[in-house]
This record gives structure tokens, sequence and C-alpha cells, in this order.
């Protein structure tokens, strides 16, 4: 079992920037890989980053170039940097863990960007 607690959450204007956190708990050595996803109310949970054991990391075209996903082995937690922050970016971020066959959930943080 991993259990994923998410912090960071918030709101922002437009152009600034939320540092999003999961810290992973449980069978940590099984996790080969993290990230984030993000739903909109009515829209389907769309995958933002992800990043595996080797630090290679995917990115949405949508947040190419603004988001940088991270993680800190130590503290088995992975970070979500999100600058320029645009309203099309607001919604609930749920970050995930795989620990194949299983992927694990946390429980989603708002983000709210304003105009």
């Amino acid at each position: 079992q991993v259990q994923l607690v998410e912090s960071g959450g918030g709101l922002v204007q437009a152009g600034g920037s939320l540092r999003l956190s999961c810290a992973a708990s449980g069978s940590i050595s099984s996790i080969n890989s993290m990230g984030w996803y993000r739903q909109v109310s009515g829209k389907q949970r769309e995958l933002v980053a992800r990043i595996n054991s080797g630090d290679n990391a995917n990115y949405a075209d949508s947040v190419k170039g603004r988001f940088t996903i991270s993680r800190d082995n130590a503290k088995n937690t992975v970070f979500l940097q999100m600058n320029s922050l645009k309203p099309e970016d607001t919604g609930v971020y749920y970050c995930y863990a795989d620990s194949s066959p299983l992927r694990y959930w946390g429980q989603g943080t708002q983000v709210t960007v304003s105009p």
C-alpha cells in the first residue's frame, strides 16, 4: 500500500506561480513512477506531468516550458513547480504513484488561477 498526501494548491493570479507537493508513505520501494493529473469539472482527468525512477520527465503540451516536475527520493516527495499560470490551468490536481500493477491516488488539491 502507498499513501499520498498533496499540498500547495491555492488561488493565484494569472502569471503567478504555485508549487505542489506530494508526499508518499508506505511501500515506497515499490514505486516506479509518479506524476500529476488535473481535472476540470465535467471533463476527463488529464495527465499534466510524470517522472520515473530514472528522473525522466514527460509533460502535457499545454504545460511544457511552464511546469517542472521533480522528486526528492530522500523525502519520498514529488513536486510540481507551476510558473506562468493561466486561467485554463485551474482544476483539481491529483498526485499518483505507480506500483505495478496498481496505481495509487492522492486526495487532490485545488488550483485556481484568476484572470
